[in-house]
C-alpha cells in the first residue's frame, strides 16, 4: 500500500514531463523569419538544432538609427536649457579668469 502511494507521485510526474518538453521543429516553419525566436537547443530526440539565420547589422544601418537620434536628444537639451536660463532656474556663471 505504502509503495503504490509513493509511485503514484512518480508517474504523475512522468506524464507531466513529457507535456512540459518543447519541440520547436514544427512550430518554425509557420514563423516569420523576422519574429523568430529560440526557446530550445536540441529536439526532442536530442539532435542539436542548426544555428539560427543570422541577419547582419551593418554599420551603415546602425549609423542610420544613431544619428537621428543624437540629433532629436541634442535639440531636446538644448531646448531645456534655454528654458531654464530664461526663467532663471539654472543660469551658469560669468567667471572673469584674468590670470
Amino acid at each position: 500500500m505504502a509503495t503504490s502511494l509513493l509511485r503514484l507521485p512518480l508517474r504523475l510526474s512522468s506524464r507531466n514531463t513529457g507535456i512540459l518538453t518543447r519541440n520547436t521543429a514544427s512550430k518554425t516553419v509557420n514563423i516569420s523569419r523576422s519574429t523568430q525566436s529560440r526557446t530550445a537547443v536540441s529536439t526532442a530526440s536530442g539532435a542539436i538544432l542548426p544555428k539560427p539565420d543570422k541577419t547582419p547589422f551593418g554599420l551603415i544601418r546602425m549609423t542610420v538609427v544613431v544619428v537621428p537620434f543624437l540629433y532629436v536628444g541634442t535639440l531636446i537639451s538644448k531646448n531645456f536649457a534655454a528654458l531654464l536660463e530664461e526663467h532663471d532656474i539654472f543660469v551658469p556663471e560669468d567667471d572673469d579668469d584674468d590670470d
